[in-house]
């Protein structure tokens, strides 16, 4: 199974899961997508040796770009791995059941629009949540409120600053989510 990454940001969720599938027979990373220019996860994308496309707002909500753009790589499945925008409906009416995200929160608490990052961690540590983790969930045209796959929590204490309680969240998603995406995908082939 062909897979594309899209991410905004620093990318290593998308480091982890290129290097975790390296070596499948099953999984291949052939892709990674950014709406950001300067996101820092296409150079480490291109280290890695894994094809790039940038696509602005515009190209990512016109069809005539991106199915061509996910055709050509034979893209059969797609992880949101850090990625802002909304997917548009095209897309997951294209992919159904074919495109996961992954969220730094415990959903359904803390997700929707602007919760991203460390506005998600800020909103859990003003909250004095004893807990937080990461979800992977469905995507759907409603931000955050696909169906959830898996869930992994990890405590809190009251001294935890936002970058501990961000620390703690992200060892989840370096610990959890290949392997989440590899269930994923192993059902459906």
């Amino acid at each position: 199974m062909n897979i594309a990454i899209f991410v905004s940001g620093s990318g290593s969720n998308c480091e982890n899961l290129i290097r975790y599938f390296t070596d499948s027979e099953s999984v291949h990373c052939a892709l990674v997508v950014s709406n950001k220019p300067d996101a820092y996860a296409l150079v480490r994308a291109e280290r890695l040796g894994v094809p790039t496309a940038v696509t602005p707002k515009a190209d990512l909500n016109n069809p005539d770009v991106m199915m061509p753009l996910l055709q050509k790589y034979d893209i059969g499945f797609i992880v949101l791995a850090g990625f802002l925008p909304l997917v548009p409906d095209f897309l997951i009416d294209a992919y159904p059941h074919r495109i996961i995200n992954i969220h730094p929160a415990l959903l359904p608490k803390y997700g929707g629009k602007g919760m991203w990052g460390h506005h998600v961690h800020e909103a859990v540590k003003a909250a004095g949540e004893t807990e937080t983790g990461m979800t992977v969930h469905w995507v759907t045209p409603v931000c955050d409120a696909g169906e959830i796959i898996a869930q992994f929590r990890v405590a809190l204490t009251p001294d935890d600053t936002v970058d501990d309680i961000a620390e703690k969240e992200h060892q989840l998603e370096m610990a959890h989510f290949p392997k989440v995406v590899e269930e994923v995908i192993s059902k459906l082939q």
